[in-house]
């Protein structure tokens, strides 16, 4: 059976979603060249897409509609006869049980104020649809796994887990120019500006830190269209720096103080996977996923406890071989978290479906 991959991701505005989707085709692209996975074929709607350089994946444009409407209609029409590959939360429901979707997360269910009206029904109808037709489920995190259980009413281990990669990141030695935090000491946060990314708990460290004299920088935008934004206003003392190339983000976790992730709730969480590969400390948001993906690594605090993040700030500026502890352990946390080993372990939960392929020397999965 032909392995088919939905390329839709491709003409999709950047985010985190397609972040995954790019790097994992890319990862699978190197593999294919080994013999380690299938031969298979993106498929991709008309109109302008991202560039990207496979050398072993086949890609064919297909179609004429676009965005949900290509997806539900005609992809399953043109990958008739063999197995669907979906990586970024969609799946038409026609392709039934002969296809697998990966589902970041339920947010859609827990955090519905995160989310438009229409937004939020066509994705809790489509999931439902999904696991009703009996297709192949993946998740990133045993959170989700467990969310998305409860949600959807099915055995855990209906939902397959795989990991994130983060190498990413690392591809190359960064660069601060252009940026107004160069040459300065800061502390950095990467998140949208959307109301479960919770940044307004980063209201109580704005003049702590700047006692210190570090600045507050924050990368991310609001996506205002689809997320309803909340409690940014009082972040005015904050550098926000918008949205930033790989390049430059890599050299702000590299430079930063240490990474603040305040997010209420996460699927996976890769900015903090992120920054522990460039050997910045983490400081995040008990609960969700993110103690499972960082465990020891990062220093937790709780946003409904008044002084809780400002009192983990202090832990980490004031003791420096606390900060150095952390990035070390970090470092030997991220390196399990690549995109060939992300391939592999998606590789593992599909072998009944895109059939055998040789035995991939990448390592377990992390728990």
């Amino acid at each position: 059976m032909h392995l088919y991959i939905n390329g839709r991701f491709l003409t999709q505005r950047f985010s985190g979603v397609q972040r995954f989707a790019i790097e994992l085709t890319g990862a699978i692209d190197a593999l294919v060249g080994e013999g380690a996975w299938p031969a298979a074929t993106i498929l991709v709607p008309p109109g302008p897409a991202a560039p990207r350089p496979y050398r072993f994946l086949g890609m064919r444009q297909v179609g004429r509609a676009s965005g949900h409407l290509w997806e539900q209609l005609e992809l399953p029409y043109f990958s008739r006869g063999g197995f669907l590959l979906n990586l970024g939360n969609t799946a038409p429901l026609a392709k039934g049980s002969r296809q697998a979707v990966v589902i970041h997360d339920a947010g859609v269910y827990d955090i519905p104020h995160a989310y438009s009206p229409a937004f939020r029904t066509w994705y809790r109808t489509l999931y439902r649809g999904l696991a009703g037709l009996d297709a192949s489920l993946v998740t990133v995190s045993r959170f989700s796994q467990a969310r998305l259980s409860a949600r959807l009413h099915l055995a855990p281990d209906r939902i397959g887990i795989m990991r994130e990669g983060s190498d990413h990141i690392l591809r190359d030695s960064g660069d601060l120019s252009g940026l107004p935090v160069d040459g300065k000491p800061f502390v950095l946060v990467v998140g949208n500006l959307v109301a479960h990314k919770n940044l307004s708990a980063l209201t109580a460290c704005i003049t702590p830190l700047r006692e210190r004299g570090l600045a507050l920088a924050i990368v991310g935008t609001g996506v205002r269209t689809i997320f309803q934004s909340a409690g940014h206003e009082a972040l005015a003392g904050a550098l926000m720096l918008g949205r930033v190339t790989d390049r430059q983000l890599s050299a702000l976790y590299k430079a930063a103080t240490c990474l603040i992730f305040p997010s209420s709730y996460e699927g996976f969480g890769l900015p903090a996977v992120e920054a522990m590969a460039c050997g910045c400390p983490v400081i995040a948001q008990s609960g969700g996923s993110i103690a499972e993906i960082c465990a020891e690594a990062a220093l937790y605090f709780d946003a409904r406890v008044p002084g809780s993040l400002v009192d983990a700030l202090r832990e980490v500026v004031g003791d420096r071989e606390r900060a150095e502890a952390m990035s070390r352990i970090g470092l030997g946390r991220s390196a399990h978290y690549t995109w060939r080993n992300a391939a592999s372990d998606l590789s593992g939960l599909l072998r009944d479906q895109i059939g055998e392929t040789r035995r991939l020397g990448t390592e377990r999965l992390v728990r």
